[in-house]
């Protein structure tokens, strides 16, 4: 069963969106698209929000999220969230398998 997570990111000044992008620039996105269990991790930009980010973010299942959170890539998420001084909301949704 497939676990999905959305995580609205917000602060002023865009930094939702510098915060993005350095994650992308970084290469860090693309390792955690590499990860076995990642099934989806993508940004999104809300039109008339310059200060949200949505990440959506799939993994096989609850024990794969966890193998993910333990990961040094979590380390430095948490230091770029912690640069550019984020607010998280996190919504968490299991999907049927296919």
């Amino acid at each position: 069963m497939s676990l999905t997570i959305n995580i609205y990111y917000t602060w002023t000044n865009e930094n939702a969106r510098k915060f993005a992008k350095e994650t992308i620039s970084s290469w860090l996105v693309d390792r955690i698209r590499a990860e076995e269990w990642n099934e989806k991790y993508e940004y999104f930009f809300p039109m008339e929000d310059k200060e949200t980010v949505l990440l959506i973010d799939r993994w096989k299942d609850k024990e794969a999220l966890n193998i993910h959170h333990k990961s040094e890539m979590m380390k430095e998420i948490a230091e770029l969230r912690d640069k550019y001084q984020l607010h998280m909301k996190v919504e968490m949704f299991n999907e049927a398998s296919k």
